[in-house]
């Protein structure tokens, strides 16, 4: 009996119609049916649809996909994955703007769909139902195998292939606040707003130069006092 048997250890992954190796006694590959929750898990026990115990220890990629291949490390034993039925949500409307509203609303909410010409698939939720019903749309319920759409990141991609936060740019490469541009708290201007300041001296915007401090080209001394009547040497003491 199958059940009566070790573990197969599965750790190999072939893509719809690869072959493995040779199987011993010319066995049909076993079928492993999982929901599409369980195929989004790579790791841990599961059970063939003969009762045979499988473990997966598969490397990390994108969620398995029906008629994908497992194989033990040896590749003498294959099974085969396939979709297991669920209870499902078929959701129709003649009118194909209100599916495409449906559509659009069930993927704000995140939900799992799989699409087809004229309907949506979900799975089973009571609530949902409700919902789509109140905006028209037919709402029957069926068992079959659920294939929904991939998310945005599927495919084996992931954060830290194809791009990084700290690749092709950075914060301290071309361009800095001393470097790429000429401007700096040493060009062509000082901050005395067009005057120029002896060594030691800082002055506010607004504030006058006292004595002895030299003037910007905006400003310019006062006129000069007109001197007083001179002095005749030939004269005397000036009466009152």
């Amino acid at each position: 009996m199958e059940n009566s048997l070790a573990s197969l250890v599965l750790v190999h992954r072939l893509a719809p119609g690869e072959r493995g190796g040779e199987q011993g006694d010319g066995m049909e590959p076993l079928r492993l049916l999982l929901t599409a929750n369980q195929r989004t898990s790579l790791r841990g026990h599961r059970v063939s649809a003969c009762g045979r115990d499988l473990v997966l220890q598969l490397p990390r990629g994108a969620a398995l996909q029906p008629g994908e291949s497992l194989s033990t490390a040896s590749g003498d034993r294959l099974v085969r994955v396939e979709a297991a039925p669920e209870a499902l949500l078929l959701v129709r409307s003649p009118d194909p703007l209100a599916l495409l509203q449906a559509a659009y609303h069930l993927g704000n909410r995140h939900v799992a769909m799989e699409l087809h010409p004229g309907e949506l698939r979900i799975l089973e939720d009571s609530v949902l139902a409700d919902l789509l019903r109140q905006r028209g749309l037919t709402v029957e319920r069926v068992e079959a195998p659920f294939e929904p759409e991939a998310g945005a990141y599927a495919g084996g991609h992931s954060h830290s292939s194809g791009h990084s936060h700290s690749s092709g740019h950075s914060h301290s490469s071309g361009h800095s606040h001393s470097s790429g541009h000429g401007d700096s708290h040493r060009h062509g201007h000082g901050h005395g707003d067009g005057q120029s300041l002896g060594p030691g001296q800082s002055l506010g915007l607004g504030n006058s130069l006292g004595p002895g401090n030299s003037l910007g080209p905006e400003q310019s001394p006062g006129p000069e006092p007109s001197p007083g009547p001179k002095a005749d040497p030939h004269q005397g003491p000036h009466q009152p």
